[in-house]
């Protein structure tokens, strides 16, 4: 067998990140030699999942390393409460990425299409709630009773209430008043099929969602929360922009019901974004791809190269071979080398595009309590959504007001994501646990402060005796960042990336890095079909993206090796 040098491969990949993944699994029945690897030695990159212990050695390299990990992830921060009810550390698959993935997404017919649909488990996300904050003298009269052994109601500063998840709920709510349902209901009509209503929206897309809400639909600034939730908008009300706004709000709507009651997306089971970028790997093994962890990139070159015996130039109509250079002095030579941005060495100046302080939180409790099924044969929903809207949490940063504060987003699993175990027998009791994804902006303040308040608040407004705690966390600051040389440049209605330009050689294709919305981005199967339509360009029978029959052999049981 050749070793990995001596090896002409067509593909090198760099990374095991989604992107990545997902690139692997269209290439997985090309018939091209594919090496695949990655520098940490685990699979997924930034949508990694972990073991209690993995991410206590996680965090240590990310403290020691010279270089960002992940995407982009900086400055980790390990604590645990040393609390006796932690289960074993293989009993947690803690989520680097866990999105929301709407049920009208483009991934999911991809993954069907590929037929790794079959290794994959869904669950649905079903509430949505919004944390308020109690009125400020009765919230701090509640606050002194703090120390004292007073049930949860009497110690809350705040409370949940539920989102509407359609026309029957408004019509239900009675917090609202008749003439706020009308308009509510108007607005929902028009958001339905906000595309073929330019005339009312459009003069006033760079503005203010808000304002938007007010002046063309009447809406009490009450009704805004609920909208600005759905956005999924990391800015304050007043930078959330109606054009970022009016697609966000639809696709909500749009997905409800898709596979279902009483849910719009759906959260992969076991380990959230891992899950999918685990099954692209293993489909490129299946399809004779070569797999190396623990071995990263340290210098690309390209040079004129030999190719079966012939000279190649650059300019030829065969594409000059690569030299990658790994990190223990391995030369591997390739036609088309492809990575994102921190797996490659950089591409250009690096430009921080955006920043979110992220918390992971072991609580010692199930949160049932938050996943009510609320719809007739609705399924049991295992992860919910608690959005705080600007100046709900009331600490100050860095010199601005709470009220100056972006929202902060917390995203609830229960154990049956299997993420933490569903029921740990002590001496005397059976204790249950769920983990609280919490994150916000950061791009001008630290916010993990704020995360600790907002996760806090949620354990005391969920009315449990005794309030549950949080027996392990992890913190952490992620960003997304940008190469003036990137490939591709995703752009959304409040980016501020420099223009795409092209890399030093053109057969090395860069990913831009992660995303770091709480919904799967759809624009990554775009870049991945771009790249995957580059490499089999001259391919005679290169098929369609994602579309394969089943291998002979593997039928419908489950049993398909991908």
């Amino acid at each position: 067998m050749e070793s990995l040098s001596e090896t002409v491969w067509d593909v090198f990949i760099c990374g095991t990140g989604l992107q990545q993944s997902l690139l692997a699994l269209a290439l997985s029945r090309s018939g091209k030699k594919v090496l695949h690897v990655d520098k940490n030695d685990y699979y997924g990159g930034s949508e990694a999942a972990f073991s209690l212990q993995e991410a206590e050695e996680w965090v240590k390299t990310v403290r020691n390393a010279a270089i960002n990990l992940g995407s982009d992830t900086q400055d980790g921060i390990f604590s645990s409460s040393g609390n006796l009810s932690l289960s074993f550390s293989r009993a947690y698959s803690l989520s680097l990425s866990p999105q929301l993935i709407y049920t009208r997404s483009t991934l999911l017919p991809i993954l069907v299409s590929s037929k790794v649909y079959r290794q994959l488990e869904f669950q649905s996300v079903g509430n949505w709630w919004i944390y308020s904050p109690l009125l400020g003298h009765i919230a701090e009269q509640i606050s002194r009773y703090e120390s004292l052994d007073e049930p949860p109601h009497k110690r809350r500063k705040g409370d949940l209430r539920r989102v509407p998840n359609g026309r029957e709920d408004v019509f239900a709510d009675n917090s609202i008043d008749l003439r706020s349902k009308r308009s509510l209901m108007k607005f929902l009509k028009f958001v339905a099929n906000y595309e073929t209503d330019l005339e009312r929206w459009e003069a006033h897309a760079s503005g203010s969602f808000p304002d938007f809400l007010s002046t063309q639909f009447g809406l009490p600034p009450a009704l805004h929360p609920p909208l600005l939730a759905l956005t999924l908008s990391p800015d304050t009300p007043r930078l959330t922009t109606t054009a970022f706004a009016l697609p966000r709000i639809a696709r909500h709507l749009r997905s409800i019901g898709m596979f279902g009651p009483g849910f719009a997306s759906v959260i992969p089971k076991w380990g959230g974004g891992a899950e999918i970028a685990q099954v692209g790997c293993r489909a490129g093994a299946v399809g004779g791809g070569v797999y190396v962890l623990g071995r990263g990139v340290d210098s690309i070159s390209a040079e004129p190269a030999t190719i079966a015996g012939r000279d190649v130039e650059c300019g030829s109509t065969d594409p000059v071979l690569v030299e990658v250079r790994l990190k223990d002095e391995d030369a591997i030579k390739a036609r088309w080398v492809v990575g994102a941005a921190h797996d490659l060495p950089s591409g250009g100046e690096q430009h921080i595009e955006s920043a979110a302080a992220v918390s992971i939180s072991v609580v010692s409790s199930s949160l049932d309590s938050l996943m009510p099924v609320t719809a007739e044969g609705a399924p049991p929903p295992a992860g919910a959504v608690v959005f705080f809207p600007t100046g709900s949490i009331r600490i100050k940063a860095d010199g601005a007001t709470p009220d100056e504060l972006p929202p902060i987003y917390v995203i609830v699993h229960s154990s049956d994501t299997g993420e933490c175990p569903a029921g740990q027998l002590t001496a005397d009791q059976i204790l249950f646990q769920g983990v609280l994804y919490a994150s916000t902006n950061a791009n001008t303040h630290d916010g993990h402060a704020q995360l600790n308040e907002a996760v806090a608040c949620l354990l005391e407004s969920i009315e449990q005796t005794p309030i549950p705690k949080v027996i392990w966390s992890l913190h952490y600051t992620q960003t997304s960042s940008s190469s003036i040389s990137s490939a591709f440049n995703r752009t959304t209605p409040s980016s501020t990336s420099p223009p795409p330009a092209e890399d030093s050689y053109p057969n090395v294709l860069r990913f831009p890095s992660p995303s770091l919305d709480l919904a799967f981005d759809d624009a990554i199967l775009q870049e991945v079909k771009d790249v995957w339509e580059k490499i089999v360009a001259d391919d005679e029978d290169k098929g369609e993206f994602m579309v394969f029959e089943d291998r002979e052999g593997m039928g419908n049981d489950g049993n398909d090796e991908e």
